[in-house]
């Protein structure tokens, strides 16, 4: 094969490349501006979830409901629980990161640190892996959401899309689920109880806890009540539109 000849394949992967670059650009800049204003009703994971429960009988158990329908413990909690910087950072909690890099350093335990915003990215636009390619697509498209939706929009997202046991997603399907009610009439505790199932939701019930998921549940009461001294709030200013 000449140099010409190797020169112009070379020019053609990389034309081909640019091309795939451009399209992937346009498509995923364009669903994060979709969504911005529309309702997420499917995500990956309930379609990859559904797949391998096997059960082609196996229903998806997901409602969708706006911010002001939920009740305003509940982006308490999930921001104790999960991400409490969540209304100061851009997308990554440098501290988290850290200090969950000093924790696995000296433990056998794994600590994660993903904010909200990136779960919310992992969760809409992407699928469950641990592979550095899925981490390098997470942080694009939490930037991405974190400069095109408002830090409600993120949480709105959030908490209609996240797992919350088997074939159970968003905070609504949560509530009537395991309490019989709707996502605006949850309680304090409720809600607490329902954000300390959210790293396993597979494994953990809020209505029967086992010893981790109540010292998590306790410990997310205890810094509800830090955050709400310190100001944390999703409500609208009075007259401002939505």
């Amino acid at each position: 094969m000449s140099a010409l000849d190797k020169e112009t394949i070379v020019g053609k992967l990389v034309f081909l490349f640019l091309k795939i670059l451009i399209v992937f650009l346009i498509l995923s800049i364009g669903a994060v501006l979709f969504y911005r204003f529309v309702p997420v009703f499917y995500t990956p994971l309930m379609v990859i979830r559904h797949v391998q429960s096997g059960d082609s009988a196996a229903t998806i158990d997901h409602t969708w409901v706006p911010l002001d329908h939920i009740s305003e413990y509940v982006p308490l909690a999930l921001a104790a629980g999960e991400d409490a910087h969540f209304l100061e950072h851009g997308g990554f909690d440098t501290e988290a990161i850290l200090a969950a890099m000093k924790h696995n350093g000296e433990s056998e335990s794994l600590r994660g640190a993903s904010t909200i915003s990136q779960q919310t990215a992992k969760n809409v636009f992407l699928y469950p892996s641990r592979s550095f390619v899925r981490k390098g697509l997470e942080a694009y498209f939490t930037l991405l959401i974190e400069t095109a939706w408002s830090k409600r929009r993120i949480m709105e997202v959030y908490l209609n899309s996240i797992e919350f046991g088997p074939g159970i997603y968003g905070i609504e399907a949560a509530a009537m689920h395991y309490y019989g009610c709707h996502a605006s009439q949850l309680t304090r505790a409720q809600a607490a109880s329902l954000a300390a199932v959210v790293p396993a939701p597979l494994s953990r019930n809020p209505l029967r806890p086992d010893g981790r998921t109540i010292r998590h549940r306790n410990r997310i009461r205890r810094d509800m009540s830090y955050l709400e001294s310190h100001g944390f709030s999703l409500r609208l200013p009075p007259n401002t539109e939505k």
